[in-house]
């Protein structure tokens, strides 16, 4: 195998170290059993950021990473949901596609959480996700990832309580933007599309008399909202400046029965607090704590593609590892995967959706091999841009 790493300019004179795929496939090498390469011609690092593509013949493997500098405040992270402005699902490459213009230039990209595959809710993230300040889904206890606002980050279990106070002084937790049961109640916002698509029900249109522009939503707040009109039916409309609280069957018939007119009390809290975040993203299980490899039994010892970001004081990387390809890349086990990213430097790390949903996008391309040959749809992706 030979090794070719070159640099390449991009706006402003930024050099960015690519690996070069020439004919004979030029890769970094890799050590034995997942330890990170020492290159026979080193990358040249410039400025903020550094993609690389490590193989291990003999095992094989192919692992992509992105290396970002952490003190460089030349980029951000913002998440983006698979249908754009709405829920849903898409590419990563379609995704970084819909960003809006002013929030910069997109450079990588790593897909992001699991999701609801139901045909009325798909691609509703499984977690907590924060997008350009709105919060388009409720946690629900597994690991999330974040920056608070002096871009130290974070990644622990993430709790939600998201709830409703009714004027009795009667509270009733509420979900987001998700499938309303018989016995529960979610709040619906224009994130999750056209509709509520709920069946049944009692549905409630709440706006904020005292602020027109009170939305989009944001995590940690208390609203006090008017109820504007009452429905005894579901799939009612979204937009403007009105959510939806749908009410189960059940659920409603133990609640006093509000008029319209009525104020409500609203809040989006989370544990821990996470008021006044820009961006956050679900996935999990957590990989690395603390510079040591998480333990774990059972079906997490297959070999499977693997998505995850990782960061030390110094720098954040986004790996992928290819897999279920016989003659490209097998895949990590958990354990595996935990080990690779403290090798490579990593003090706390996650994971992310895996599989054939595994994708690393950089430079303007996916990088990686899809286990299915192709880019599979996925809920919401983690991109990095560079600030205009």
């Amino acid at each position: 195998m030979c090794s070719t790493v070159k640099s390449y300019p991009t706006c402003r004179g930024l050099l960015i170290p690519i690996l070069a795929l020439t004919a004979c496939v030029c890769f970094r090498p890799l050590a034995a059993h997942g330890e990170p390469a020492t290159n026979k011609e080193p990358a040249r690092t410039e400025r903020w950021f550094q993609y690389t593509n490590e193989v291990n013949d003999g095992i094989p493997w192919s692992i992509h990473v992105v290396k970002l500098e952490r003190a460089s405040s030349d980029y951000e992270f913002v998440t983006t949901s698979g249908a754009g402005k709405t829920l849903g699902m898409g590419t990563v490459s379609q995704q970084i596609k819909t960003l809006p213009h002013e929030l910069g230039q997109p450079v990588a990209a790593i897909n992001g959480d699991f999701y609801d595959r139901s045909e009325e809710y798909q691609g509703r993230p499984r977690d907590l996700q924060v997008r350009q300040g709105e919060v388009i889904s409720s946690p629900s206890g597994h690991t999330c990832f974040w920056l608070d606002s002096e871009r130290n980050p974070h990644m622990t279990n993430v709790y939600s309580r998201f709830r409703v106070t009714w004027p009795d002084g009667k509270e009733i937790p509420i979900g987001l933007n998700e499938a309303r049961e018989d016995g529960t109640a979610v709040l619906y916002t224009a994130a999750v599309g056209a509709s509520t698509r709920t069946k049944g029900g009692r549905e409630l249109f709440l706006d904020c008399p005292t602020d027109p522009a009170w939305l989009p939503l944001r995590l940690g707040e208390e609203y006090g909202l008017r109820v504007r009109e009452i429905r005894d039916s579901g799939n009612s409309p979204l937009g403007g400046d009105r959510v939806v609280l749908s009410l189960g069957p059940s659920l409603a018939a133990r609640l006093a029965k509000v008029n319209a007119g009525a104020t409500l009390r609203v809040f989006t809290e989370t544990l821990p607090a996470l008021k006044g975040i820009d961006f956050a993203i679900g996935g999990g299980p957590s990989l690395v704590e603390h510079s040591k490899a998480m333990q774990w039994t059972g079906f997490i010892h297959m070999r499977h593609p693997r998505s995850a970001i990782g960061w030390n004081k110094d720098y954040f990387f986004l790996v992928v590892v290819d897999g279920r390809q016989s003659n490209v890349s097998v895949g990590m086990t958990f354990p595996e995967l935990a080990n690779y990213l403290v090798k490579l430097g990593c003090e706390q790390a996650m994971n992310f959706d895996g599989g054939g949903s595994t994708t690393l996008w950089a430079l303007g391309t996916v990088r990686n091999s899809p286990s299915e040959g192709d880019e599979r749809p996925s809920a919401n992706a983690l991109v990095v841009v560079r600030k205009r």
